[in-house]
């Protein structure tokens, strides 16, 4: 309900509570989003070019969610790039308008991550939408596990599943995560999860240097960087292992 627009029976309701325990699924639902990418690129492939079908593949997943992480990445973007201050940045970060930086840096990473993928053997593009979905996000939970929540505002929706999480539940986000990973047929493929969180440590550094900690936004930034990151290292790895 929250991490997708996906329907929910009506009976299921909001609670704060409930979003607190969902962080465990993070990974799960990487791979339902994933799994729809996946299906819409394999449709779309028997009628349109690899790159057409790649798009739509692009499109679906970002409906699927309504651009929630995507709405991170960019307002992270606008945040450091015009921000000095911690109350600065998090103000930056809360409006709802779109700077010259988030625009820039969404319309790069979208394109990095089309061309990524284009890269990839058109064999194994579905699995590694997957891949890249689920793994990623258990990227983004351990951010919440290693950095503090640190917007004081009550009025957060992210505030219950962006505060601190349990050793349990990154370890349930984790196994969700490398699931698909086993589903390639070289072991090699778990070399790609070291980049990935390289990527999470430099904007975990970033993140303490200036905010103390982290935010929703924070760990959205965090899982489209490290979803790229994914891919870039796949190509890196089919080219010289």
């Amino acid at each position: 309900m929250f991490f997708t627009r996906i329907p929910c029976p009506k009976w299921v309701d909001h609670d704060p509570e409930y979003l607190k325990e969902s962080a465990r699924y993070f990974s799960l639902v990487g791979i339902l989003v994933g799994s729809i990418g996946a299906l819409v690129f394999f449709a779309s492939h028997f009628i349109f070019p690899i790159e057409i079908a790649l798009l739509f593949s692009m499109v679906a997943t970002v409906y699927a969610t309504g651009a929630f992480h995507e709405d991170g990445f960019a307002d992270v973007c606008d945040g450091l790039g015009g921000g000095w201050t911690k109350e600065k940045i998090l103000l930056i970060m809360k409006d709802s308008t779109l700077g010259t930086y988030g625009v820039i840096g969404l319309v790069l990473l979208l394109a990095i991550k089309f061309s990524s993928l284009r890269e990839i053997s058109t064999y194994y593009i579905p699995l590694t939408i997957i891949s890249g979905h689920s793994l990623s996000r258990f990227i983004a939970t351990t951010l919440i596990y290693t950095h503090p929540y640190v917007r004081d505002t009550n009025d957060s929706k992210a505030k219950p599943a962006a505060k601190s999480i349990t050793l349990s539940t990154l370890i349930i986000s984790a196994l969700f995560g490398i699931l698909p990973l086993f589903f390639f047929k070289t072991p090699l493929i778990f070399i790609a999860i070291l980049p990935m969180y390289g990527s999470k440590l430099f904007l975990g550094y970033k993140f303490k240097k200036w905010l103390g900690g982290q935010t929703g936004d924070c760990a959205g930034a965090v899982q489209q960087l490290s979803e790229v990151v994914f891919y870039i290292s796949l190509i890196v790895l089919w080219k010289f292992i």
